[in-house]
């Protein structure tokens, strides 16, 4: 595969495009372009004439012993640059068919799409996507690419006997819609009340689902409040944690969070002691960024495979913190009660950044109490967790053995869930009920 200046303008331009149509119609258009490569029968496809000029990419070649060899390749288990081989290098040993032949070019090709993203990405970046301002990175976490499960649709929370209702917020930076679950229990009566942020390509009707966090809202008797990310914020619904204004108290995408806490809190009996937010991978950061910012709304932090506050102030600061790379770092006050879960297998947001969450939330701690355990036919799993001197849990980390990029312990009718435990969401809600 040839990438060149003429490649990029043309990528720039399509994502432009795309921009407001959503990730089906991407994903549409990358299978279309992938269909070039397909060979007819009875020969194999033309390479085409390299531009003067151009740079050559290799994708490696990934396995074909089974789907095991195929989604290494797609969550990334390469190295992440170019692995060059020979052409020729076969997949398997001895001839193959038609239908095998096709395969593997399919294959190679997402492969070396997987791997070019972060450059062309950084390039479309910098280049500003022909001039249009307002250009969003369109995703962080690639469906389909990573070893997450799902890829963003749409599933309808399950029948509970509380109610499920949307809601709008609309303040000087923009508006964004949420859904709110109030349990069958709740009859004027101060309860506590979680935030919850989707990953990317979620919902709140998803996320619901795959957290089941309305499940233990009718068991522990609280309110859950799931704000929306706008498509016309980011294209592919991620929180955007890597901007600067989104890093501020009082401005862009916090400040709209913080508002559609407070606005719960005024519409229904919230014990004030009790709020608590929490989040997934994109959502996860911002999470972080949302206890930060107010340490005075939120009593504790819940953030699964997500990132440190103000990790990143840009698209390539952003791909470089995903990968481990933190540059300066702003500081973030005082530490802030946090419960962190992360898979050491994961692959699009590496687990260093648990540790990192750990490190900025607990450094007041006195004690360290490490607990290796393991989920019946589950993952096996180290907690630690980490006291003041009075013996108060300050922060938990949970890292998961063997779980990839997805919520863990969660219902496989949600998007990116592991339901080979533990089960995060019942652990948050043990943590945060520490910090009444």
């Amino acid at each position: 595969m040839k990438l060149n200046d003429k490649l990029f303008a043309n990528m720039r331009a399509a994502t432009k495009t795309l921009m407001g149509q959503g990730p089906k119609s991407a994903t549409s258009v990358i299978q279309d372009a992938l269909k070039v490569l397909t060979p007819h029968k009875g020969g194999a496809a033309q390479p085409t004439a390299a531009p003067s000029g151009a740079r050559e990419i290799t994708p490696p070649m990934p396995s074909l012993n089974g789907a095991h060899g195929f989604s290494q390749a797609r969550a990334g288990t390469a190295p992440p640059g170019p692995q060059p081989q020979p052409a020729s290098q076969p997949h398997a040993a001895g001839p193959l068919n038609h239908e095998q032949y096709v395969k593997n070019v399919v294959q190679d090709a997402t492969a070396a799409f997987n791997n070019l993203m972060p450059d062309l990405l950084a390039k479309l970046d910098r280049a500003g996507a022909n001039g249009h301002a307002a250009f969003k990175m369109p995703n962080f976490d690639i469906p389909g690419m990573n070893g997450m499960q799902g890829g963003g649709t749409s599933t309808p929370a399950e029948a509970l006997p509380g109610k499920f209702t949307d809601g709008s917020f609309t303040n000087a930076a923009g508006t964004r819609t949420y859904k709110l679950y109030v349990p069958s229990s709740y009859t004027g009566q101060p309860m506590p009340l979680v935030v919850m942020l989707h990953g990317c390509t979620q919902d709140p009707d998803d996320f619901a689902t795959g957290t089941q966090m309305n499940v233990l809202a009718e068991e522990m008797q609280c309110l859950v409040v799931y704000p929306a990310q706008s498509m016309q914020a980011n294209s592919s619904r991620c929180w955007n944690w890597f901007n600067a204004v989104d890093q501020q108290r009082g401005q862009g995408e916090p400040s709209i969070i913080a508002g559609i806490t407070e606005t719960v809190m005024h519409n229904h009996a919230v014990d004030a002691s009790q709020v608590y937010v929490a989040g997934l991978s994109a959502g996860g950061a911002m999470a972080t960024i949302m206890g930060t910012l107010y340490p005075e709304l939120y009593a504790a932090v819940g953030v699964h495979s997500g990132l440190p506050f103000a990790s990143a102030h840009d698209l390539p600061s952003a791909l470089a913190a995903m990968k481990g790379n933190f540059g300066p770092q702003r500081a973030s006050g005082k530490s802030i009660p946090i419960i962190v879960f992360h898979g050491d297998k994961d692959t699009t947001v590496h687990p260093v950044n648990g540790d990192e969450l750990i490190k900025r939330g607990a450094h007041s701690v006195m004690q360290e109490i490490i607990e290796p355990g393991r989920v019946p036919d589950g993952h096996a799993y180290t907690r630690t967790v980490h006291q003041t001197v009075n013996g108060t849990p300050q922060a938990e980390q949970w890292l998961i053995h063997g779980a990839g990029h997805a919520w863990s312990g969660g219902s496989a009718r949600g998007s990116y869930t592991d339901g080979k435990g533990p089960d995060a969401s019942r652990e948050m809600m043990r943590f945060f009920q520490t910090k009444r």
